[in-house]
């Protein structure tokens, strides 16, 4: 059974989503991670693809967060993205395996040229 939010703090200054989940665990997900792994068809394409590589977004920032019934939430960026909806399984995946994420994100840049800002 997948862990659903007790608590969900957006931290503007730091710009980070703070996610405490009803099993205990507590996650700190910046705001730039949120916006380049978005579940939206824009960033994760249609099929069984990587996706799209979703670059110079290191300063991105939430606006707000809008609840999406009882499942999930969507997250309004300041880039104005706001199409992809995060269910709870969604956002427990991205938390537990931010690290392994965000480093295949960082290679995927490099092997690009591309870059975070």
């Amino acid at each position: 059974m997948i862990p659903i939010p007790s608590d969900i703090k957006l931290l503007q200054k730091t710009r980070k989503l703070e996610i405490l989940f009803d099993n205990g665990e507590k996650f700190s997900l910046p705001c730039e991670y949120l916006r380049v792994f978005s579940p939206s068809a824009e960033v994760k394409g249609h099929g069984l693809s990587e996706g799209k590589l979703v670059s110079g977004k290191e300063n991105v920032n939430i606006t707000s967060i809008e609840p999406v019934g009882h499942y999930a939430i969507r997250l309004i960026f300041d880039d104005k993205h706001q199409s992809g909806i995060y269910s709870w399984e969604t956002l427990y995946d991205l938390s537990k395996h931010y690290v392994q994420y965000w480093e295949h994100y960082l290679h995927r840049l490099k092997s690009e040229g591309m870059s975070r800002d």
